[in-house]
């Protein structure tokens, strides 16, 4: 196996390059995945370092948090008449449950796709 090299202040040194990731910046989903496997599956986080999968994972992680919060924001809403028409009526009732609602929908999609 011929393996290319560059000369560093006398040494050879491999000249390795890691494929090219995804230039994207992690949301709040993927930084606290990120963060979850390095604090809790340690093994995992440097199996995917060192497969070049955990930037993919990442992104697929806040992507699908990101539809799965809407998805469930609006089921749940709809579940407890959260209307429009409740929002032009009384918009502090309408803010507090949304709040609540939104809050929920976070839990959720916390515990179901960040800590797994």
């Amino acid at each position: 196996m011929e393996l290319a090299c560059k000369k560093v202040n006398g040494y050879n040194i491999p000249d390795l390059e890691l494929p090219p990731q995804p230039e994207s910046e992690l949301n709040r989903w993927g930084r606290a995945r990120l963060n979850y496997l390095q604090e809790r599956k340690l093994l995992i986080h440097s199996h995917m370092m060192t497969q070049c999968l955990l930037w993919p994972h990442l992104l697929e992680t806040q992507k699908t948090a990101m539809a799965r919060l809407d998805l469930l924001t609006t089921q749940m809403a709809q579940a407890q008449g959260v209307t429009e028409e409740l929002k032009v009526h009384d918009q502090m009732q309408w803010l507090g449950m949304m709040n609540n609602i939104r809050h929920s929908a976070e839990e959720t999609v916390t515990r179901e796709l960040v800590y797994v």
